[in-house]
């Protein structure tokens, strides 16, 4: 079986985000990035599939420039077979990515789609479940636990009531969760290797999809600060002050 993992470069969770002067989103220049952290769990489980039998081919696929090429080998780097590049300069929405996906799952034919829950700089939090819909494939998404065995995909996903076991028909779309697993470090051979595996580049125009953008950003800020935190002597003090300060008593 082969899977295909989605994977997208973003601002390094260690960084700290600054706002452009005009407010028009969020200053990039310079700035480190990486690959998002739900992508390495997605491609660290496929990675585990193949090494228990499961799979026999893992592709990863980005949409972007150069920062996407460095994360993608970032992923062949931890063991990803070959990589695919749509490369473009534009801001390609969720809807735009779930097309390009789409269109590349039909030339690759895998038999799941493994796909971070969400990106951490725009927390969209949709893209697997839009390629869900165009392909018309069942979908479990959130996942914290995935076992493959007889077609049928056997997910565990975190709930507000404790966990929930789904079984889904392959193919499918799986959207992986925090403690799904640990993303291995590449080493430094692997790192040396994944700058011959095989990476294809292909240009949105490539593909007969509309990527229209369909959001306007309004305004970006940073959040007002949070005030500091105060000691009470007393819990007649707090609830007085919870009462005439805080407004929630």
């Amino acid at each position: 079986m082969k899977i295909l993992v989605t994977v997208k470069s973003v601002v390094d969770y260690n960084v700290k985000i600054r706002v452009k002067p005009d407010g028009s989103g969020v200053d990039l220049a310079g700035v480190k990035h990486s690959m998002n952290p739900f992508d390495e769990i997605s491609v660290e489980e496929a990675i585990r599939l193949r090494d228990a039998g499961v799979a026999t081919e893992i592709v990863v696929v980005s949409i972007g420039g150069g920062k996407s090429e460095e994360a993608l080998r970032s992923a062949l780097a931890m063991g990803a077979d070959r990589a695919i590049l749509i490369e473009t300069t534009d801001t390609v929405e969720p809807l735009g990515v779930a097309k390009l996906v789409k269109q590349v799952a039909d030339d690759e034919q895998p038999g799941m789609i493994i796909v971070g829950k969400q990106a951490i700089d725009d927390d969209s939090a949709q893209t697997g479940q839009m390629i869900s819909a165009l392909l018309n494939w069942p979908q479990a998404t959130f996942a914290s636990k995935i076992q493959i065995g007889a077609g049928k995909a056997s997910v565990t996903r975190e709930v507000d009531g404790g966990l929930q076991t789904i079984e889904v028909d392959l193919p499918a779309v799986v959207t992986t969760d925090l403690r799904l697993n640990e993303p291995r470090y590449a080493s430094l051979p692997n790192i040396m290797k994944a700058k011959k595996k095989p990476m294809s580049r292909k240009s949105p125009s490539d593909f007969d999809v509309d990527l229209s953008p369909r959001l306007t950003v309004v305004k970006t800020e940073e959040p007002m600060p949070r005030p500091g935190g105060i000691k009470v002597a007393s819990v007649a003090e707090l609830i007085a002050k919870l009462k005439t300060e805080a407004h929630i008593l």
